[in-house]
């Protein structure tokens, strides 16, 4: 079984993420954020609970915060296979990478950054990343002020995914500076 919802944010108070700053609130508060995200756009638990754990070992643009990759089997343990390997993709994916194949109909792989291969990744979970990823980036971008980071790629995988993820980021991208 996996830790409750009150287990993983004890889980990030111990290694202490809820004093990292990210985005003018804490990572803790960003994490939890993105997870009642994911929930209200209808994602399994599963998914909802890599919203917490989606930049655990830092993302090409975040390093506030990066728990050690030899600590994998322990989050395996706290949150479950899938929900593991699908927040360690976020943090491993090559952006550029990434970015080409949100364009396209899988076969899907991640580059991954930390160890320069290509993972292949099933549809399911190439879908559940780039979900994940867009919610990220909606629940951060205005209070981060950097609306045009890899601006092209968020719209276009907003097109990909469609339905609440194209909703939420016309809205999201409607109070950005002309």
């Amino acid at each position: 079984m996996t830790a409750t919802f009150k287990e993983l944010t004890d889980f990030f108070r111990s290694v202490g993420a809820d004093e990292v700053a990210h985005s003018d609130k804490t990572y803790l508060a960003h994490a939890i954020g993105v997870y009642n995200d994911l929930k209200e756009w209808g994602c399994h638990e599963d998914v909802a609970r890599v919203g917490i754990f989606h930049s655990v070992y830092g993302t090409e643009l975040f390093q506030g915060f990066t728990l050690p990759l030899d600590r994998r089997d322990e989050v395996r343990a706290l949150v479950g296979e899938r929900t593991e390997w699908l927040s360690y993709l976020n943090c491993a994916m090559d952006r550029t990478h990434f970015d080409a194949q949100i364009k396209e109909s899988g076969p899907n792989t991640i580059l991954d950054r930390f160890t320069g291969t290509e993972l292949d990744v099933s549809d399911q979970d190439f879908d559940d990343l780039c979900t994940v990823h867009m919610c990220d980036w909606l629940e951060q971008v205005e209070r981060s002020d950097n609306w045009d980071y890899r601006r092209t790629a968020y719209r276009t995988l907003a097109e990909r995914l469609g339905g609440i993820a194209l909703v939420s980021y016309d809205q999201v991208f409607a109070n950005a500076p002309a």
